[in-house]
Order: structure tokens, then C-alpha cells, then sequence
């Protein structure tokens, strides 16, 4: 039966929230019911669409709106302060995955040829962009520095694969002449957009700021140019598109544009992983064992060529396994990549039929592992630490301070932690060499000890790690963390904790929900803070101010107090 678009777009929105509906009552991921969705009604399922073109174009805008908001909500200056870590890493695991891919493909196969297999090499060293950086953000830790590796990784990869297509149509006959033109149109796309965002854009947001819809279609008009643009160019779409984002970012309308593309992208999005599903081929014990031997190359590979890399430097175990557990899926561009292939010849159908599932394969194994990696990393640091592989050094506080003067403890260092700190230098600077701070953020701890404050490195849900640290010793035990920031414990988990090895200590928690309080209080806290009420006390100060006529009295008051401040956490 012949469909129109619009016929198979709803058909895919209602199986999505049927899918859907049923994956949230058995607590499973969306991502994964949005594939079974599109395997469901395609046409390897029950052939309800069974012309995927008509659902693709659509669900492109979806990939292009995501990569834009990716874009809109990166901290460059973040992104370049862990420079070295990024770039160093995104080498030696892409080429380092494209070789030692090439050797296993070419030995096990499925490829029938070297050059098949070195599609496939490249195939498997690229990462879904997509699927990694929503299920990050729907954790909160795209700003982690974990995920600001992974994220600065995936652009690489990306501009690899750009480069990768450009060079592929000479793959038979290799020549220079392909490359350096890749690398001339790259550096054509980043140069004008620099310079239309730099002096063109300003003064038009600047005359338009009054009407917040000709904002957002501004926005959105120079995220679609953008990724015309680079199409246009013969470049991915999808990284004009993350560029145009990663420009806009530094303006004063780049919040209310994200709040207003949200519901368009959602959208869109959810029809793109639904039209994903569709590739998903019907399993037979031929694609079941080749998808199995794919998946593992990939898998290996992330291993050998990020952990050890980040490990040398000097960021730990969580923060080298994290981003290899990140990386460990297949990207939607090796799908293409493999497609562009087979119509040059290089590649086979059956090629394609077992990376498509390879692809679904991952694509819900990684999600989970997303959604656990703190407890994976729980489970492989001992073994790692077994096989002589150093930590960061867990549980000894920076050498020259005395531990037995560290009597306040703080868990954990975030962004409240961050401001409490300043405010101590400020206004109890006596009270500085009595802090000592738990955390595993390897930046956070090099910029603390920077400024002479005692860090313990280790993570603060681990009971060896408070231990160590000397919590039983304390006179005052803080964490202002968040439940939903706090990775695989709460505030009630770790007060209990906490109190089963100092039971004398004052411990101040946090508590997001008010009716929370009055269990913490029940479990040993001493004092409860919820952020909800001191904003809602200083907003009612506000209001005060507003009908008193002393709102300017009182924004300078501010302005005053957040002057020549010099956080941690910004």
C-alpha cells in the first residue's frame, strides 16, 4: 500500500509513543524503544513504511537541530583547556583504530578484499554522535570533563571521516590532490562562518532582539545556511551545522534560542532514531556471528587505543574508562560511509546488512553502558589496580598540609562547592587550611591544589575512599551535590554511610525535594540545605526591591558581589 509522507511520519510518532510508553513502565531507555519502533513498523517488521526515504529527509532536520544545540551549548574555552587530552587521544583512537581494524578485518573478515576491510576499519573506529551526546546530556555530564573528551573526540572523528570521503572516490588509484582539497574546503567553511558570525550576525540579532520569534528563525536560518553550506561544499551537513551552533554560542540569545528549539528538535529527533530502526536487518546466525566479530573489533579497539592513552595522562582510571565506554558504539556516518563505498563497488550488500546490525546491536548495548558506566568503572579499577595499572593517588590528601588540621570535609565539588570556597577566601580565609575536598574530577584537583586547598582524589560513594581519607577524623562534613548528580549513591545512602564512620561529625547535606528533609534529619544530618529556599528567600528580596523602586540598588549590590570573583567552577 502506497503511503503519503505525512501518513508514514504519523505512523512512526504513534509506534515511537507506544514503544515508548512500554519501555518507560519496564524502566528501559527511550533511544532503544525509538529503534524497536522503526524495526517494528519497517520493512524487515511488519512493513507499515516500507520506503524509509520518506521518513529519512524529514528526520535529517532532527540531526541537523540536535548538532546545532550540541553546538549552542559548548563552553569552546572548556573544550581547549582540555586540549591536549582531546587531541591526543582522538589521534592515536582514530588511526590507531583504523590499523589495528584493518589487521583484524583483513584476518577474520567479513570483507572480501583489503580494501573492504579498511572500509570497514574506519567504519568501526568512528563513534554516533548522536546517540552519545543525547544520552550525556540527559545524564548532565556533557560539561564533565569525561564528556567534554568524548564530545571533543567525536568532532575529530568526525572531520576524519569529512576527510575520509573526500580522499575515498581514489581509494584504487591513492592521490594527494583529494586531501589537500578536503583539508581547503574545511578550512572555506570554518573561515566564512567566522566571519559572517564575527560581523554580520551581531548587528542583525542586535536589530531583531525586540521580536523573540525573528531570533529564533534567525537562529534557525543560520543553522540551516550553515549546513547547506558545507553540503554545498561536498562536507557533512551535520558539521555545518554543529559549527553554526558552536559560533552562536558566545551570543546573549543563545538560551532563549536552545529553549525554543527544544520541542521543534525533540521532534524531529525521535523520527531520525525511528528511520535508524528501519535499517535494522531481520537476524540469521550469519549476521548474528559476523555482528558479534564486528562488535568486539570495535570494542577492542576503543580499549587498546583510549584508555591507555588518557591513563599516560595522568587522568586516572575513571577518566580514561569513562570515555572509552562513551566511544563504544558504531556512528551513523559508517553506515554512509559503507553505502557511498558499495556504489563505488568496494563494498558488498551483505557487508552493509551485517554493519546495520552490528549498529543496532551497539547502539542499545552502549546505551546501557552510558546509563552505567560509573558502576562499570567500580567494577574494573580494582581489577585494573590488580594488573599494576596506577590510579591518581586515592585517599592521600597534597603533600605539605597536615591532615589532622583538615577537619571540614567536603564531598564532592561542584558548582555550590565551588562559590563556598570563594566565599571562605574571601570572608574566613582562617578556616582554608582546615578543608580538605574529596573529588574525582582530575582538572577540579589540580586547580585546587593550585591555590593550596588539600584534595583527596577518589570518588565519595566509595566507602575505602572516605576511609582513607580520614573521615572518621572530621569535626564538619559537607556535600552539596544533588541526588541527580551524584553517580550511583544519594544524599540518604551516603549520609548513612558517612555516619556509620564518624558519628560525632556535624553533616551538612542537600535535599532537592522538601519532604526529603525530614528523612536526612532522621539518618544523622545535622543540617539540611535546600537550594529552593534560599533562592526563593532572595527572590522575595528582589520583589522587595522591585516595589520599593530599589531594583538598581540591588542588581549593583550583586554585580558588586560577583565582581573580580575567581572560581574553580565558573
Amino acid at each position: 500500500m502506497d503511503h503519503g509522507i505525512v501518513t508514514d511520519i504519523a505512523t512512526c510518532i504513534i509506534a515511537a509513543w507506544v514503544v515508548g510508553v512500554v519501555c518507560r513502565v519496564v524502566r528501559q531507555p527511550l533511544l532503544i524503544a525509538y529503534l524497536v519502533a522503526g524495526f517494528v513498523i519497517g520493512p524487515h517488521g511488519l512493513r507499515f513504511i516500507t520506503d524509509r526515504e520518506s521518513v529519512q529527509t524529514i528526520s535529517e532536520i532532527g540531526l541537523a537541530l540536535l548538532l546545532f544545540m550540541i553546538g549552542l551549548e559548548m563552553d569552546l574555552k572548556k573544550m581547549l583547556g582540555s586540549g591536549k587530552a582531546i587531541t591526543v587521544t582522538a589521534l592515536v583512537q582514530i588511526f590507531g583504530g583504523v590499523g589495528l581494524g584493518w589487521l583484524l578485518f583483513s584476518w577474520l573478515g567479513p570483507g572480501a578484499s583489503k580494501l573492504e576491510a579498511l572500509y570497514l576499519a574506519v567504519a568501526a573506529a568512528m563513534s554516533s554522535t548522536v546517540i552519545i551526546v543525547k544520552l550525556l546530556h540527559d545524564k548532565r555530564e556533557l560539561e564533565t570533563l569525561a564528556g567534554r573528551i568524548t564530545v571533543g573526540i567525536l568532532v575529530l572523528q568526525d572531520v576524519f571521516v569529512i576527510l575520509f570521503l573526500a580522499v575515498q572516490p581514489n581509494l584504487k588509484d591513492p592521490a594527494f590532490t583529494p586531501l589537500a582539497v578536503a583539508f581547503g574546503k574545511v578550512a572555506l567553511l570554518v573561515g566564512v562562518a567566522y566571519t559572517v558570525s564575527r560581523f554580520v550576525l551581531p548587528p542583525v540579532f542586535k536589530l531583531v532582539a525586540r521580536q523573540p520569534e525573528l531570533v529564533l528563525v534567525g537562529a534557525l536560518a543560520w543553522c540551516f545556511a550553515m549546513a547547506g553550506f558545507a553540503s554545498y561544499l561536498g562536507l557533512s551537513r551535520e558539521m555545518g551545522a554543529l559549527l553554526a551552533g558552536v559560533l552562536l554560542s558566545t551570543f546573549p540569545y543563545t538560551l532563549d534560542v536552545v529553549a525554543k528549539v527544544t520541542s521543534i528538535r525533540d521532534f524531529f529527533v525521535t523520527l531520525f532514531f525511528v528511520a535508524l530502526g528501519m535499517i535494522i536487518p531481520m537476524p540469521t546466525w550469519d549476521y548474528l556471528l559476523w555482528m558479534l566479530v564486528f562488535s568486539a573489533v570495535l570494542i577492542i579497539t576503543r580499549v587498546v587505543s583510549v584508555i591507555p592513552v588518557l591513563l599516560k595522562l595522568g587522568l586516572g582510571h575513571r577518566m580514561s574508562l569513562v570515555p572509552a565506554i562513551n566511544l563504544s558504539q558504531l556512528s551513523e556516518l559508517a553506515l554512509v560511509l559503507l553505502a557511498i563505498g558499495k556504489g563505488s563497488g568496494d563494498v558488498s550488500e551483505r557487508t552493509i546488512s551485517i554493519t546495520a546490525f552490528a549498529f543496532a546491536f551497539l547502539a542499545v548495548g552502549s546505551t546501557y553502558g552510558i546509563l552505567r558506566n560509573d558502576g562499570i568503572v567500580r567494577r574494573v579499577s580494582p581489577w585494573l589496580a590488580k594488573l599494576g595499572v596506577p590510579d591518581l593517588p586515592e585517599g592521600s590528601a597534597e603533600a605539605g598540609h597536615d591532615h589532622s588540621g583538615g577537619t571540614i570535609f567536603v564531598l564532592g565539588f561542584l558548582w555550590t562547592a565551588s562559590s563556598m570556597v570563594e566565599e571562605i577566601e574571601r570572608e574566613r580565609p582562617t578556616l582554608l587550611p582546615r578543608l580538605r575536598v574529596i573529588d574525582f574530577n582530575p582538572e577540579t584537583v589540580a586547580k585546587l591544589r593550585a591555590r593550596g586547598i588539600t584534595v583527596i582524589y577518589g570518588d565519595v560513594s566509595q566507602r575505602d575512599v572516605l576511609e582513607h581519607a580520614g573521615i572518621g577524623d572530621a569535626e564538619v562534613i559537607v556535600c552539596s551535590l544533588s541526588d541527580s548528580v551524584l553517580r550511583g549513591s544519594t544524599n540518604l545512602r551516603l549520609l548513612r554511610q558517612v555516619r556509620s564512620l564518624n558519628e560525632r561529625a556535624e553533616i551538612i547535606v542537600h535535599a532537592e525535594r522538601l519532604d526529603d528533609a525530614s528523612t536526612l534529619y532522621a539518618a544523622g544530618a545535622s543540617y539540611v540545605v535546600s537550594p529552593r529556599l534560599l533562592e526563593a528567600r532572595e527572590l522575595l528580596e528582589v520583589l522587595d526591591a522591585v516595589d520599593n523602586h530599589l531594583i538598581a540598588e540591588k542588581t549593583c549590590e550583586q554585580l558588586a558581589r560577583l565582581e573580580n570573583r575567581s572560581e574553580v567552577i565558573p
